[in-house]
C-alpha cells in the first residue's frame, strides 16, 4: 500500500484494494473490436483497462471506450505528446508515458498542465528492455538501480511542472530483477505502484513468472495495480490476475481445494476439479470448495472448506464444513455440488 493517494476515475489508488488491469489487443482502428473486447473485460472482472494510441486520429477511440464500460481507461502513449493531449482532451482516465522520450520539456509541461487541470493522472512506466543508453553503459546492464534512476529523471521532469498525480512502474521480463526493482523504488517514492512482469510469455510460463514476481511484491505489502502480461486473450490475463489475488489472501470469490490425487482415488477428480473451477469462476462471493478424492479422509482433509465433494467408487459424499450431508452417485456429483452450492450463495 502506498503512502499517496492517486485518484484515477472512480477508484482511489493507493488504498487497502488492489485494482486489476488488462490491455486491448485489438488494433487501435478497429473500434468496434476494441468496444467488444473492452465489454468483454469488464464482465470478466477487469478493473482498468488500457489501449494502446499509436496516433492523434486514434485517440477517437478513447470515446467509444468511455461511452461503452464503466472502468477507468489508460492511453499508453509513446513519442508523439499530441496524442497525450487529445486522450486528456477526450476524458481519458489515466495516461502511461515516458516524459523523457516525447521532446524536449515544453512538450513535458504541456502533457502535465493538461492533465493537471482535468485530474488526469500519468503512470510512468520504465522498462528494462528499453533504458536510456547513458544508464546501460553506465551500471552495464538493467539492474534495480538503474531502473529506478530512470523512474527518478521522469519523476523530476513532472515534479518541475507541479504535477504529482504519479503511478510509477519499473517492469522488466526478469522476474527476480523486477521484484527488485520494485522493492528499491518502494523505498524511494510513496506513489501507488503498478505492478507486472512485462513480456512475461504464453499463457502456462506467463502465468508462473507473473505468479512469482506479482505475488511476491503483493505479499510484502508492495503493489497497487496488477497486470499478468500474456501472450494470449486478456481475459485470461484477468483470471490469472483473480487467482493470484486470492493466492496472497487479496482476493475475493471462490477459492478451490483439490487433492493432487493418489492410488485410492476411483472417480475422474482431475475432470471433476476442473469442471468446479469452470462452473464457479464467476461467483463473487467469498467460498471457499473443496473437491476431494477419497471419502474416507477427504471431509477430514479438507474441514475448512464452506461445501465440498469427495468421491468413492461408483459414488461420492457432498459435505459442509468436514460434515458429510448428502451421499450421491459419481455421475451426479457435479449438480448436486453447484445445487448445493447455490444454497450458501
Amino acid at each position: 500500500m502506498s503512502e499517496k493517494k492517486v485518484k484515477l476515475g472512480n477508484l482511489l489508488l493507493g488504498g487497502e484494494k488492489i485494482y486489476i488491469q488488462s490491455m486491448l489487443s485489438v488494433p487501435a482502428h478497429n473500434i468496434k473490436g476494441n468496444v467488444e473486447q473492452a465489454i468483454a473485460l469488464e464482465k470478466a472482472g477487469c478493473e482498468i483497462i488500457r489501449t494502446a494510441v499509436p496516433t492523434v486520429e486514434d485517440a477517437e477511440l478513447i470515446t467509444a471506450l468511455k461511452n461503452a464500460v464503466n472502468v477507468p481507461i489508460v492511453a499508453d502513449i509513446h513519442f508523439d505528446y499530441r496524442i497525450a493531449l487529445r486522450c486528456a482532451e477526450l476524458g481519458v482516465d489515466k495516461i502511461r508515458i515516458n516524459p523523457g522520450n516525447i521532446g524536449g520539456e515544453d512538450r513535458v509541461k504541456a502533457v502535465a498542465d493538461i492533465c493537471k487541470s482535468k485530474n488526469i493522472p500519468i503512470r510512468i512506466g520504465v522498462n528494462s528492455g528499453s533504458l536510456e543508453k547513458d544508464l546501460l553503459l553506465k551500471y552495464g546492464s538493467p539492474t534495480p538501480e538503474a531502473l529506478c534512476e530512470s523512474a527518478e529523471r521522469h519523476i523530476a521532469l513532472l515534479r518541475k511542472f507541479d504535477f504529482d498525480d504519479i503511478v510509477l512502474s519499473v517492469k522488466s521480463s526478469d522476474v527476480r530483477l523486477m521484484i527488485n526493482s520494485y522493492r528499491a523504488i518502494r523505498e524511494k517514492y510513496p506513489y501507488p505502484l503498478h505492478l507486472g512482469v512485462t513480456e512475461a510469455g504464453t499463457q502456462h510460463m506467463g502465468i508462473l513468472k507473473s505468479a512469482v514476481g506479482i505475488g511476491s511484491l503483493l505479499s510484502d505489502g508492495i503493489g497497487d495495480t496488477i497486470r499478468v502480461s500474456l501472450t494470449a486473450d486478456p481475459i485470461n490475463e484477468v483470471y490469472a490476475a483473480k487467482d493470484i489475488l486470492k493466492a496472497v489472501g487479496k482476493g475475493n470469490g471462490v477459492e478451490i481445494v483439490s487433492c493432487p490425487t493418489c492410488g485410492r482415488t476411483s472417480i475422474d477428480l482431475i475432470g471433476l476439479a476442473e469442471k468446479v473451477e469452470d462452473a464457479t469462476r464467476d461467483i463473487k462471493k467469498n467460498i471457499k470448495i473443496a473437491v476431494m478424492g477419497c471419502v474416507v479422509n477427504g471431509p477430514g482433509e479438507a474441514r475448512e472448506a464452506d461445501i465440498g465433494v469427495a468421491g468413492g467408487k461408483g459414488e461420492g459424499i457432498i459435505f459442509k464444513k468436514g460434515e458429510i450431508i448428502k451421499k450421491v452417485k459419481e455421475d451426479e456429483l457435479l449438480c448436486e455440488l453447484l445445487h448445493e452450492i447455490e444454497k450458501i450463495l
